[in-house]
């Protein structure tokens, strides 16, 4: 087959623009490097909906968050995700800092944010009775809020693939030439995709994909942000997300409540060399906890559960470079995707599929499209009425595999069945391991339903793909073999 448009990137942008394109008469392919999608930047976002008020409108960032800001509730209606409009404060701690907060106000209004209000301290503690009382004064964006990013991805490529999107995963771009009007592009693999059109949404390596399409030259420049989760009954969980003043390449250390109920402390901002850096370190947690401490009240870290880095993917001028390429032909860039890329993804896939019309691509709407996903059944939000009546359809509804975050067996089968046969894909699927336990309990009993619905062998099963293999000797009353012990070869 011969694609129309080759997506190569499955995160935030990449799965935007495949959503957006299934709309369209179009034969779409969406690449992913990794063993499922969102598992390179998105996966450790924030989780953020920002509110616009942080760049100038002048920045296309700033014009997409805008944007993207005000779709998410026709997204959430149609696609499911986990969603809430917490609102935003920031918050200053002396008369220096709140000149700066006039600043990200007024450049707010201008840039058309509805609902921006100045506050003094009397209004912040109001807003947020957790805060440090020594607060001056501040700002409340109440369009702000929290989004769970791992489901928002999977939602928006489950919609796609239902309308028509193909889904490649594992497929690492390394090679690609143009015949005619189509682009021949292989994967390390071995593996090949015919498109007439191509998307470069690679995050982290988009710089990398550029170069070997003949594309522009461009550094993509990792930043890594540590985050640290706090348990669902933390007393440190707010009701707003919390920001301290910004500095100049940092929006700084947060507290956020996430769409699902734990807090989010964090990140940092460190310019690294290495593009898959997710290290997390003693010293940086100390930082966060001194910085969150200044905020809020309520922080211990006994109630920290796990922590986690992500990978910014920075240009050089900050902004987003989103284009039609002038060296490639039929190439788009939508490169330098970092925060607020997020927010701004919806619009990113809207502005994406204008560009692709612009080069020659025709666009004709489907007369049917499924515009709503189905329900999911989550057992931790069931009635019980709704239970018992699920426990007489499959009792797997009412067996609990995950006990801190209350997820059934059914939601893991579920998750299988829809094609996330990693550990890391159930868990971002449907939370089970994301609990205090951090998967203690319940991680062999998960691995042990892949292989059931799968055929996959317990030895061969992995965290996250590639090499990230689990298992080897016993489980249990398990036995489990590596390759090499059953006489065969690790890939």
């Amino acid at each position: 087959m011969i694609y129309d448009v080759a997506v190569i990137g499955a995160g935030v942008t990449g799965a935007s623009t495949a959503w957006r394109l299934s709309r369209y008469q179009l034969n779409t392919v969406l690449l992913e490097r990794w063993a499922d999608v969102g598992f390179g930047v998105s996966k450790a976002n924030s989780g953020i909906i920002h509110a616009g008020f942080h760049h100038p409108v002048s920045t296309l960032k700033a014009r997409l968050e805008i944007r993207g800001n005000l779709m998410f509730e026709a997204l959430q209606h149609e696609l499911g995700f986990p969603f809430k409009r917490t609102g935003i404060l920031v918050v200053a701690f002396s008369e220096a800092e709140m000149a700066t907060v006039h600043k990200l106000y007024e450049q707010g209004i201008a840039n058309g944010v509805q609902g921006l209000e100045m506050c003094g301290r009397e209004r912040l503690l109001q807003l947020e009775k957790k805060l440090n009382p020594e607060v001056v004064g501040g700002c409340f964006a109440p369009g702000g809020g929290t989004i769970e990013p791992y489901r928002y991805v999977f939602s928006l490529v489950e919609s796609a693939k239902r309308n028509g999107v193909h889904l490649e995963c594992s497929f690492e771009v390394s090679e690609a030439v143009r015949e005619g009007d189509v682009w021949i592009i292989r994967s390390s693999g071995g593996a090949e995709v015919r498109a007439r059109y191509v998307v470069n949404s690679a995050g982290l390596f988009a710089d990398r994909v550029s170069r070997i399409f003949g594309a522009e030259e461009f550094t993509i420049h990792p930043r890594k942000g540590e985050e640290y989760l706090l348990d669902r009954n933390s007393a440190a969980r707010p009701e707003r997300v919390i920001f301290p003043v910004p500095s100049a390449h940092s929006k700084g250390v947060l507290v956020i409540p996430t769409a699902e109920g734990t807090t989010m402390i964090g990140p940092t901002s460190d310019v690294v060399e290495d593009k898959l850096d997710t290290t997390t370190s003693a010293d940086q947690m100390q930082r966060i906890l001194s910085h969150v401490r200044n905020l809020i009240s309520g922080v211990s870290p006994r109630d920290l559960i796990t922590s986690f880095a992500g990978l910014r993917p920075v240009m050089d001028n900050e902004d987003f470079y989103i284009a039609l390429s002038e060296k490639a032909p039929a190439f788009v860039q939508a490169a330098g995707i970092q925060s607020p890329g997020l927010t701004a993804s919806p619009a990113i896939g809207e502005y994406v599929k204008d560009l692709l019309k612009g080069a020659g691509l025709p666009l004709l709407e489907k007369v049917h499209f499924a515009v709503e996903l189905a329900p999911r059944h989550e057992v931790r939000h069931e009635s019980v009425a709704s239970l018992d009546r699920l426990h007489r359809e499959d009792p797997a509804w009412t067996h609990i595999v995950c006990r801190c975050e209350k997820i059934s067996e059914a939601e893991i089968v579920e998750a299988v069945r829809k094609g996330h046969t990693t550990l890391d894909g159930v868990k971002f699927y449907t939370r089970a391991g994301m609990g205090r336990c951090q998967g203690g309990f319940c991680a062999v009993r998960i691995m042990k339903i892949i292989s059931r619905e799968t055929g996959i062998p317990m030895e061969e099963l992995t965290k996250k793909g590639g090499n990230s293999r689990l298992a080897a000797g016993r489980l249990g009353d398990l036995p489990v073999h590596t390759a090499e012990q059953r006489g065969g070869i690790v890939a």
